[in-house]
């Protein structure tokens, strides 16, 4: 989820750095997909060109239309969306730092989105806006285990990354120990 950045005066400022894209999971998929297209892609061609591109392929049975065709067709489209994994990896989609200043009164969510003019994401509140810290808790066919900060008058504002949820036990201690630093109340929500 978040790993702490003890600045020199902790006892005034915490970071918490976000991973985003960056995970395992998303390096292991972009990899296995782009090999799956690969042996795709060179099947089809090599039913198309009549002869075997690799020697560990054997395109002699596979007549390229319709089946060449299709191997060909779910290649590129697995290129497509390796092309995709690998470039929100690259980008660090996701990836930021949660900052909780109060030396500065502030607190900084930053987080690194696409390309383009709202790559940055930016997002800076007052602490004296806070009124609690908020723990959602949701298990079954998809659980969620999800921080989040309400501000007075606004939305809750996740903190934690979307992907591989939290044991019960991490999710409690990083929010208790947040909501000590900030002195405000802890909700739980199941």
């Amino acid at each position: 989820m978040m790993d702490v950045v003890e600045p020199n005066d902790s006892s005034l400022m915490r970071r918490y750095l976000v991973i985003g894209s960056r995970r395992f999971s998303n390096y292991w998929w972009a990899s296995v997909i782009f090999l799956g297209a690969s042996g795709f892609l060179l099947t089809g061609l090599s039913s198309y060109l009549g002869f075997n591109l690799l020697p560990f392929i054997k395109s002699e049975s596979i007549t390229f239309f319709p089946q060449g065709l299709v191997m060909c067709f779910y290649g590129i489209l697995g290129f497509i969306f390796s092309s995709y994994l690998w470039l929100t990896v690259f980008w660090s989609v996701g990836g930021g730092f949660n900052e909780f200043n109060k030396k500065d009164g502030i607190v900084r969510i930053f987080r690194w989105g696409f390309p383009g003019k709202n790559r940055r994401i930016d997002l800076l509140y007052s602490i004296k806006d806070i009124e609690a810290i908020k723990v959602e808790i949701k298990e079954g066919i998809n659980p969620s285990r999800t921080i989040y900060i309400r501000l007075r008058g606004k939305r809750d504002i996740p903190l934690t990354r979307i992907g591989q949820p939290l044991t019960l036990e991490e999710i409690e201690t990083q929010a208790a120990e947040l909501a000590k630093f900030l002195q405000v109340s802890l909700e739980m929500v199941s």
